[in-house]
């Protein structure tokens, strides 16, 4: 371990640190850069500072400072509404700092921070681009952490062929299709939430041990504010069962200030008692016919799905996504593995 090495707490709300704080998601983006070159995934401050605003959860940072450079960067996320037992870890070193011990150190103190607050699940992600290996295989399975879920991370070229996808869009049955761009109607909320909560028990979890999620219209209006307040843009497309009256299927797609050419395809979800109609396909055709009208500047939309979820993966082939990387979930819970 760097003799000069320091493991910092860091306030990302704290206006007199800003300058830390940019080279803290720096570090982030940099390991996205070495990762996927110009096609990485990285995060504003603006947007990881709504998250440290939001009432749901309880985030702790921490940098690694070697002499007068930040050169790591660690997140440790609590939800607090609901799976009170987790902690989701982010961990990022600069490439050039790499095998001294900065990483082990600052995963340390992560754990450390997880067990003070009593979590006794922790979990954090790994990537790697197509053709390329997943360089921290060996560290996180040293620190006895397992493979809870494997991603497959793709992407699908816009403009793309718009009657082809509004010919996915034109099937008249009981679903009916409704879109908006930011504005999430009031009228959604109480049927959004429902299904923002079953993504947690209908979608794919494989082997990690999440519980369900608790969601109302109060923290998904919360939410959708936050995620409005950091720069991003959101195109929402929604099935209404019309018999019913009531909202059974969505999906969302983020746009951030920081990639305005770049798409990122969020939660997709069809109630398992509606499925069989080929709503997710045309919701995602209608949500891309949509987003090419509104914000013409992305060229490109992003998506991951479980590599056990075969049935959106078939869907998003149809639709001209093509896997360009993957990532794993990896999970350790406390007394399992040491």
């Amino acid at each position: 371990m760097s003799d000069d090495l320091e493991i910092r707490p860091i306030d990302l709300l704290d206006e007199a640190q800003e300058a830390a704080a940019r080279d803290w998601i720096g570090v982030h983006a940099a390991v996205q850069r070495e990762l996927f070159g110009p096609a990485g995934s990285a995060w504003t401050l603006e947007e990881i500072q709504g998250f440290h605003r939001s009432p749901s959860g309880t985030r702790v940072a921490r940098a690694a400072w070697v002499g007068d450079r930040l050169v790591g960067a660690f997140e440790v996320r609590m939800p607090t509404t609901d799976n009170l037992d987790l902690a989701l870890l982010w961990l990022s070193v600069l490439p050039d700092h790499r095998r001294r011990g900065i990483g082990e150190a600052l995963l340390l103190e992560g754990e450390a921070i997880a067990h003070e607050h009593g979590r006794g699940t922790l979990m954090g992600e790994t990537e790697w681009a197509e053709g390329g290996v997943d360089l921290a295989e060996t560290f996180a399975a040293r620190h006895g952490y397992a493979v809870g879920q494997t991603m497959l991370r793709s992407a699908m070229p816009l403009p793309a062929d718009r009657d082809a996808l509004s010919a996915l869009v034109a099937v008249t049955d009981d679903y009916a299709i409704e879109t908006f761009v930011d504005t999430m109607p009031e009228g959604w909320l109480d049927d959004r939430a429902v299904l923002q909560q079953r993504m947690s028990t209908d979608a794919p979890t494989d082997d990690l041990a999440l519980e369900e999620e608790a969601w109302d219209a109060d923290r998904l209006r919360e939410t959708h504010a936050r995620t409005l307040a950091s720069g991003r843009r959101i195109v929402e497309s929604a099935a209404r069962h019309t018999p019913s009256g009531r909202l059974v299927a969505f999906t969302t797609i983020g746009v951030s200030a920081g990639s305005p050419d770049l798409g990122y395809q969020q939660d997709t979800l069809v109630l398992k008692e509606h499925r069989g109609h080929g709503l997710g396909l045309r919701l995602k055709a209608a949500n891309a016919l949509r987003l090419m009208d509104e914000l013409p500047d992305v060229t490109a939309v992003r998506t991951w799905n479980a590599a056990s979820n075969e049935h959106m993966l078939a869907v998003n082939r149809q639709l001209g996504y093509a896997v360009d990387g993957y990532s794993r979930e990896w999970q350790k819970i406390a007394g399992s593995s040491e």
